[in-house]
């Protein structure tokens, strides 16, 4: 199945080959020793380090569920009227697919399964860079690509990408990808990372956004086992990055910061409190917020969307599940 589809994850193989997930772990780690593949969070890859990357139609099929639960709750982040830019990827399509639905909004991408998902969208715009089609993953990359981009200011920029990790911040494993994907960063005064957890921990070769441009990561909550998923989420929210994470079950966002949200004190069923934080320009060196006497940076909870907007989701802290 690696060989065939460039990646596949633990739930998939666990549903093909009939047994649990905790079976095809044991199996892939085996396969692993003997080089058949390289194993990422949540999954499995060919091997080949830092410059393998999967065509769209394999990328297409890892972690679909979580992609999704990640574009519900993403989605909740933009208002009517807004601008945005969104970037290429399978998770930033689901995204469109929701953004469809938001009126007045004006979307930049350089994605043509982007503007796809939103061809037929009343009252939303969007537009399209130039640049040179890379077929790998549909989107318009390259000086073209770059240039229409100089003098452009939104709001938000999402952007996707093959590994995050604390130390480098978001990856890909393309160099034309990187450098588009770098000048939609530096037109909006907000980064929101869209990444599931099998990019938790992976660094590729050619850096997109160091950590401290990053302003917001969604993602879906790692398997419990995952231990190293959620150091990672440690490390970033230590960083200042705000964190909001998808149920599987579907989720609530909590109430604005020091206010309880639904479920309790700081919202995500009273596990956190939120905290708002300065949201830096691009090239701006995030401050971290002051500790409030506690031990270390607990992963807090990221600010609620305007009331009404997007998918209902839960935003959760994770410090709990450290192992010390």
């Amino acid at each position: 199945m690696v060989r065939a589809n460039g990646a596949v994850s633990l739930r998939e193989l666990a549903r093909v080959v009939q047994t649990s997930e905790v079976t095809v772990r044991r199996d892939v780690r085996a396969l692993e020793a003997e080089g058949l593949l390289d194993r990422r969070h949540g999954g499995a890859v060919l091997p080949g380090g830092f410059t393998r990357e999967s065509g769209f139609p394999q990328k297409a099929h890892v972690a679909t569920a979580e992609k999704t639960a990640i574009a519900d709750l993403a989605a909740g982040l933009v208002q009517e009227g807004e601008a945005v830019v969104v970037g290429a990827g399978t998770t930033t399509q689901e995204l469109a697919r929701r953004l469809a639905r938001v009126p007045g909004l004006t979307v930049v991408t350089n994605s043509l399964l982007v503007a796809q998902a939103l061809a037929h969208a009343n009252r939303v715009e969007v537009v399209m860079t130039g640049g040179t089609l890379r077929g790998a993953d549909y989107a318009l990359v390259g000086s073209g690509a770059e240039h229409s981009l100089q003098g452009l200011r939104v709001s938000r920029a999402f952007l996707s990408g093959n590994g995050l990790t604390a130390e480098r911040g978001l990856s890909t494993a393309n160099m034309l990808s990187a450098s588009v994907d770098r000048a939609l960063v530096r037109a909006a005064a907000e980064v929101v990372v869209l990444a599931d957890h099998t990019k938790l921990g992976v660094d590729t070769m050619f850096q997109t956004i160091p950590p401290d441009l990053i302003t917001r990561l969604v993602t879906n909550e790692p398997p419990a086992q995952d231990e190293r998923a959620a150091a990672e989420l440690q490390a970033l929210a230590d960083q200042g990055v705000q964190i909001a994470v998808a149920g599987e079950a579907g989720a609530h966002l909590g109430g604005p910061a020091g206010q309880p949200g639904p479920g309790g004190e700081g919202g995500a069923g009273g596990t956190g409190r939120q905290s708002r934080r300065e949201v830096p320009l691009p090239g701006q060196r995030r401050q971290h917020p002051q500790g409030g006497g506690g031990g270390g940076s607990q992963l807090r909870a990221a600010p609620p969307p305007a009331p009404g907007e997007g998918q209902p989701g839960r935003v959760t802290d994770l410090a709990p599940r450290r192992h010390h």
